[in-house]
Parts: C-alpha cells; sequence; structure tokens
C-alpha cells in the first residue's frame, strides 16, 4: 500500500488503538497534522507543549494506555522535554511524537532545528529518528512496546518534514523483533523460594509498595501477601493507591513527609519486602540508618534499580504481579503455624498515637481540613492529581486513597505545574469519575494558560488551589533551616484566581471558611464546567511531620 509518511503515522497509531493525541502544530509537522484531520482520533490542542507532555502523562497513568502527545521542532520539542522526563522518573508509558527539518537541513543548524534526540537520550527509553517511510509501522510498533512493557517509560519519534511528505509503499505486517530488549517477568524460583523462607522466619515484617505494583495491577496480590503473613503495609508516593489506605493493616505512606507510623515501623522491622520501589532518598532518609535491623527483599523489574541506593539481601528480578503470586504459592506451601500478633499489637499502637488531627476550624484554613472535606467527598474511583510543593505533601500524607490509579502525582522529578494537565488527561481517560488537582498558588501558575483547554474541549476537571501567596515548601525550608530569611518566595496577592478563572470561561469560587468548603465542592463538581476553587489558608503553615534531610526516618520534626 502506497502512502504518504504522514498518513502511515496516523495509521500506525490508529493501528495502536490510540484514540487521544495531546499537542501544538508547528511549521515541521503541518503535514502530519492535515493527515490528523480525516483520522478518528481525538487530537486536544494544549496551550503549552508542556501541558501536552503532562497530560499525555495523566492519561497514561489513569487508563494504564500509553499516552501519546505531539509538538513540532525546535522550541516545540525542547517544550516537551520536561513532560518527558517526568514521565521517565515515575515510569510513566508515553510516546511523543516530534516534527524536525528536512533530512538534507539536519545538522545545518536550519530554522527551529534541535538536536531532541540527543537532548531526550537521558529521559527516554529509546528514541528513534525517521530516515524513511517504509520503517514507519517497525518504528511505531516498536515505540508502543517498549513504552508499555518491563519498566514503562516515554519513547521519542523525531520526524522529518520530508518524511512526512513523501510517498512509499508501507507494509504494516511487519514482524516486530527487538533484538537485546527483553523484560525479565518471572522471578528466579530459588530467590523466591529464599525470599519465602526469609518470610516466615520474620518477627517484625513490613511491605513496602511501589509505583510497579499499580503498573503490573497487582494490587490484589499485595493484599494477599499483606493478609497471609500480617504483615503492614506502607506505600511510596508513587505506590499511593496500591493498598486500601483504611485497611488495619494500611501504614499510610512513608519518608520525608510520611506518617510516623510508617517510619517507625520500617526503622524497626527486621524484614522488609519490597515491591516495585526504588529507594528513593525522600523514601528513605539516610542509607546509613535506614531500616538498620532489617533483611531487604527487593521486587523490582529493573535489575538497575537492585543495589543502586540500598543494599539488599535477596533480590527478585520480575513483574511484581507474577512475582507476587508465585511468592504467595510457595509460602501457602511451607507455612505450618500463625505469626505472633505481638508485631500486629504495636504497629496499632503507633498507628492510633500517630493520627493526624485533621478537624481544624480556624480562619484561615488549615489545608488539613481541606483535604478532609475533599476526602470525604470524593468516592473510591475519583481521581485526584496533584502540584509539587506543599499542596503536594499535604495530598500525599492526609489523603486517603483506595484503589489504583486514583491518586497521580511527580514523584521523581518533582515537577511543578504538573497536576493540572495531569488532571486533564487523567479526565480524558476516565470522563465518567470526577478529577481535582490538589495545587499550590505557585505550581498552578506554571501551567494556567491549560484553562483554555479544558474549557474549549469540555474537560471538566477542578483544581483546589491551596493559596497562601508563598512558594511554601521552599518557604518552610527556609523558616526551618535558614533562619526565616524569605529570599524570593513571596508571590504577591496576585493573581485574583475567581477572576482568571472566569476570564477564562471557567467557574471560579472563593473559599474562606471551613462551613464553606463542603458547598463550594458540592457546586464545583455540579457546575458542568471547569472549576478553581481558591482555598484562602494559612500563609505560614508547614506540612509536618517532617523528616529533614540526611537524617533518619526516626528524627521527626512536628
Amino acid at each position: 500500500m502506497k502512502m504518504s509518511g504522514a498518513r502511515a503515522i496516523v495509521s500506525g497509531l490508529e493501528k495502536e488503538g490510540v484514540e487521544v493525541i495531546f499537542g501544538i502544530p508547528g511549521g515541521q509537522s503541518i503535514p502530519l497534522y492535515d493527515a490528523l484531520y480525516d483520522s478518528s482520533m481525538n487530537h486536544i490542542l494544549t496551550r503549552h507543549e508542556q501541558g501536552a507532555a503532562h497530560a499525555a502523562d495523566g492519561y497514561a497513568r489513569a487508563s494504564g494506555k500509553v499516552g501519546v502527545c505531539s509538538a513540532t521542532s525546535g522550541p516545540g520539542a525542547t517544550n516537551l522535554t520536561t513532560g518527558i522526563a517526568n514521565a521517565y522518573m515515575d515510569s510513566s508509558p508515553i510516546v511523543a511524537i516530534t516534527g524536525q527539518v528536512p533530512r538534507a537541513s539536519i545538522g545545518k543548524d536550519a530554522f527551529q532545528e534541535t538536536d531532541i534526540i540527543g537532548i531526550t537520550m537521558p529521559v527516554t527509553k529509546q528514541s528513534f529518528q525517521l530516515r524513511s517511510v517504509a520503517e514507519i509501522p517497525e518504528v511505531i510498533k516498536s515505540s508502543f512496546y517498549i513504552a508499555k512493557t518491563g519498566r514503562p517509560g516515554p519513547v521519542l519519534i523525531d520526524i522529518p518534514k520530508d518524511i512526512q511528505e513523501i510517498e512509499d509503499e508501507i507494509d504494516f505486517n511487519v514482524k516486530l523483533e527487538l533484538n537485546g530488549y527483553k523484560p525479565t517477568l518471572r522471578g528466579h524460583p530459588r530467590q523466591i523460594k529464599e525470599a519465602a523462607k526469609l518470610i516466615l522466619e520474620a518477627e517484625r515484617p513490613v511491605i513496602i509498595a511501589g509505583g510497579g505494583v499499580i503498573i503490573s495491577e497487582a494490587s490484589e496480590e499485595l493484599m494477599e501477601l499483606a493478609r497471609l503473613i500480617g504483615a503492614p503495609v506502607t506505600t511510596t508516593l508513587m505506590g499511593k493507591g496500591s493498598f486500601p489506605e483504611m485497611d488495619p493493616l494500611a501504614l499510610g505512606v512513608l519518608g520525608m513527609h510520611g506518617r510516623k507510623a510508617a517510619n517507625y515501623a520500617v526503622t524497626d522491622s527486621d524484614v522488609l519486602i519490597s515491591i516495585g520501589m526504588r529507594f528513593s532518598d525522600r523514601s528513605t532518609g539516610a542509607v546509613s540508618c535506614f531500616a538498620p535491623d532489617a533483611k531487604i527483599i527487593h521486587i523490582d523489574i529493573d535489575p538497575a534499580e537492585i543495589g543502586k541506593n540500598v543494599s539488599v539481601d535477596i533480590p527478585v528480578v520480575g513483574d511484581a504481579k507474577t512475582v507476587l503470586k508465585e511468592l504467595i504459592r510457595v509460602l501457602r506451601k511451607i507455612m505450618e503455624s500463625e505469626k505472633s500478633k505481638a508485631w500486629q499489637e504495636k504497629i496499632k499502637i503507633w498507628k492510633k498515637e500517630f493520627s493526624p488531627k485533621m478537624d481544624y476550624d480556624d480562619v484561615p484554613l488549615k489545608p488539613h481540613r481541606v483535604i478532609k472535606e475533599i476526602m470525604d467527598f470524593l468516592s473510591e474511583d475519583d481521581i485526584v492529581t496533584t502540584e509539587v510543593g506543599q499542596c503536594q505533601m499535604w495530598a500525599h500524607h492526609y489523603m486517603g486513597r483506595s484503589k489504583p490509579r486514583s491518586f497521580i502525582s511527580s514523584g521523581g522529578l518533582g515537577t511543578m505545574g504538573f497536576g493540572f494537565p495531569a488532571a486533564m488527561g487523567a479526565k480524558v481517560a476516565k470522563p465518567d469519575v470526577n478529577v481535582i488537582d490538589i495545587a499550590g498558588d505557585g505550581s498552578f501558575l506554571m501551567n494556567i494558560q491549560e484553562l483554555a483547554t479544558v474549557v474549549e474541549n469540555n474537560i471538566n476537571v477542578v483544581v483546589g488551589v491551596f493559596d497562601n501567596h508563598y512558594l511554601g515548601m521552599v518557604r518552610q525550608w527556609q523558616e526551618l533551616f535558614y533562619d526565616r530569611r524569605y529570599s524570593s518566595v513571596y508571590l504577591g496577592n496576585l493573581p485574583d484566581f475567581v477572576k482568571v478563572a472566569e476570564g477564562f470561561g471557567a467557574l471560579g469560587i472563593r473559599v474562606e471558611k471551613p462551613e464553606e468548603i463542603r458547598p463550594a465542592l458540592k457546586e464545583a463538581f455540579n457546575a458542568g464546567k471547569p472549576v478553581v476553587l481558591d482555598f484562602m489558608i494559612e500563609h505560614e503553615c508547614n506540612i509536618f511531620p517532617m523528616v529533614p534531610p540526611g537524617r533518619c526516618l526516626k528524627d521527626i520534626m512536628e
């Protein structure tokens, strides 16, 4: 079949089941967008390429599918880079498509030429630059397969303009061959048996569940393992939602802004079962005093993560769901008696003693109370996204979630401006659930232009702005560690978020008193349009508890 490169790309995307693309056209991608004009796919025109990448990321995390974004060459492509890096750090499957100058102009500093392959090489699983029309089917198939298999991540396809325009014979029945790319799914039987033996010998086991549990859809197996061995479960930021946080065995999140009970349990554990997590510094605190008495079992599909940050005793390389199924089978086969309840009782005491207070009636509002009202309003199927900063940690710490893919946040890269476009992508993926972005005023301003996108496309998300007039997390560090020398963190009284929302055609609601929160949420989720809730919170409210940087998990400030 003979067709243009642009038409072949569109057909390849359709064959991969792509339903929506987030992006912005430009000079070097006009032929591709001309082909999209007749496509069955929905293209959502964002107002910035970074918003397109984050929206594709949010779509992927909410749906479990590959998200797709597109930009032109030069600044369009470089504007995608932050979103690509964010997806890479958080193992989110996206395919980014960029236009490029014609092949004859590459390397000659042509107008809007950038080496986007070189720029993104450290933050992609794979990058392709098309050199012929005939290779398009194989590149499209390879890109989607690589993005969603093994440890998921972003793939970039760079397409010179002349490749989009010329015609050639296309064969979509090409056989996919990726020599050297064979992710390990099944854990080694001997390692699994050793892990089972160690677990059965444990008196104080703790499970840490990371984002890999959600990616592999292993939440049921996680629950079964926890019940079987009576082990409490804590999660990383990326693992939030993999285990119901209202369950008696749930410890909540751990780490710098984690729950005290979780940090204490991990520190006092004798066996740590770590699943689909990478022992980031925000989770471990000082590695020298992380779980000092524990033998560590590390289950992860990426062998590069095992032993990278924390030394482990029993490594198991494999898919979390597959490994947990086999581990549970082995455990059931050799278990003989019920474990002592002493550890579970100690966990219950910690959870009760360190249960966070949320029922504040203060004016200005306390963020704890706002989070409580939002949590009480949402169903377990609704989706919470977050910006980055104090708002993220308030949601991370206080917002209980019970289902995978119901909490979406920027973990490894900590990208301000992520939450709002991610909420947009999540709502496109799951139009029948409520989606709210927990935002700080500083972070929301970084991609506030996407209000135009959600209004024009009837993507009815809600943004809850925790408005404290500061870059709150930096201000908190300056207060605690730099003698309150508030350098370049005060945002002032601008903008008026209610007026900004109205200017974009959205609904803006200012909330100043505790009794106004619930009615405002009800109005927002029934408005039939995008809404910005401007929560006027205490200006210098801090997120506690907090483990100071470089300290042990038990060195908690309150």
